[in-house]
């Protein structure tokens, strides 16, 4: 299987930049998620964090066990 990927790419010009070029994007990507979770403001996180716990109670009121 990897003789038939690697025998395929072998002849596709300029191949070797597409590796590069999808771990700096990744790169970049992981850094900018990681810059966000240290400037979020402490009540977002607080409130996105409390979601399910909010959901779950709404739930249980509108639809009672019988």
């Amino acid at each position: 299987m990897l003789n038939f990927v690697k025998g395929s790419l072998e002849n596709i010009d300029g191949v070797q930049i597409y590796p590069i070029i999808s771990l700096l994007i990744f790169f970049v990507f992981f850094l900018l998620l990681f810059w966000w979770v240290f400037t979020a403001k402490r009540n977002y996180i607080s409130e996105v964090s409390n979601i399910p716990l909010d959901q779950e109670d709404n739930n249980t009121n509108h639809n009672p066990k019988v």
